[in-house]
């Protein structure tokens, strides 16, 4: 079982088209996506096996990046997906 972290990222607006290929380059980022809508420019999916693990992706990688002005950071306690839902359920009925 991993730990998921969703990071809200503030990017300067003329780096958010280049910021999206590079986080998905960085080890633990499982998703990249731009957004529109408040202060937020990017929304990145973090998925890792410890919380070690979140903080060094988040501070030492994604934070560092040219572009970045500033990121929030929430973990998930529980995920909820349609395809891991139908997956479980999976041959029964048939």
């Amino acid at each position: 079982m991993g730990i998921t972290a969703i990071v809200l990222i503030e990017a300067e607006p003329d780096a958010i088209a280049d910021l999206g290929p590079r986080l998905t380059e960085i080890d633990g980022v499982a998703e990249a996506h731009s957004v529109a809508g408040g202060d937020t420019d990017l929304v990145v999916i973090v998925k890792v096996t410890d919380h070690e693990s979140i903080a060094r992706v988040i501070t030492e990688h994604i934070a560092k990046l040219p572009g970045i002005k500033s990121t929030s950071t929430m973990i998930a306690f529980r995920s909820y997906s349609a395809e891991v839902m139908d997956a479980a359920f999976d041959g029964f009925g048939d």
